[in-house]
């Protein structure tokens, strides 16, 4: 099954209403997906994986506009964690870095949603391809996700 068809059958388990969009243009970070759909950057929700010192990963969701702050990362998590690199995200999230969703991951992980989302009606995530988006409410993908609120951004 291929990436974006795995986000669709997940979907269908867990909201038919939502429906992934595939663009032609490259959607790979916030700044391009903004461009692509004509909207603000911060409505792009960026997904990044994490990994801990002891190495226990996990996704931060946020707003494509906002800077993860590190402390509040540590306070969250209660460990230092850094970026995966390119391979721990596929191996860990079964997406390529610019495609990653928040959901129907290779392996369950903890998943936060960032509160800098909840400025948008509407904000846009990356539905398993570097050019397939996910149009979707807040609270949507925190019910999806199961992911827990919390602020670990600084936004512009």
């Amino acid at each position: 099954m291929d990436k974006i068809e795995r986000v669709r059958a997940f979907l269908s388990e867990h909201n038919p209403e939502l429906k992934i969009m595939v663009l032609e243009e490259d959607t790979s970070t916030s700044f391009l997906a903004a461009r692509a759909l004509g909207t603000e950057v911060g409505q792009i929700a960026k997904t990044i994986l994490f990994k801990t010192r002891d190495g226990q990963y996990f996704l931060i969701v946020a707003a494509g506009d906002a800077r993860i702050d590190n402390k509040a990362v540590k306070e969250l998590i209660g460990s230092r964690a850094r970026m995966a690199n390119a391979e721990e995200v596929e191996e860990i999230t079964g997406f390529s870095v610019g495609g990653v969703c928040p959901f129907a991951l290779q392996q369950a992980v903890p998943i936060f949603v960032d509160e800098s989302l909840q400025r948008y009606e509407t904000v846009y995530s990356a539905a398993g391809t570097s050019n397939a988006v996910l149009p979707v409410t807040y609270d949507e993908i925190c019910r999806i996700t199961g992911g827990s609120p919390c602020r670990v951004s600084i936004t512009a």
